[in-house]
């Protein structure tokens, strides 16, 4: 009787390389992809676009009168 043995997530590609991820530095296939992303997340390259807009009143402000 042989067990059989499913894995608890499907393999995925490194985000970096395209290789098969591993492990130990998943989802990344090697800990030095795993630094090349890191980098480019603490030099700026990632960057989460937003709009200047001007911040409106908070509620009670404004002129209100009770």
């Amino acid at each position: 009787m042989a067990a059989t043995i499913t894995a608890l997530r499907p393999k995925r590609k490194c985000p970096e390389c395209g290789r098969a991820s591993d492990r130990a530095s998943f989802p990344f296939c090697s800990p030095r992809c795993k630094d090349v992303d890191l980098n480019r997340w603490l030099s700026g390259s990632y960057v989460i676009a937003a709009s200047e807009e001007e911040p409106s009143e908070p509620e009670g402000e404004g002129g209100e009168t009770r």
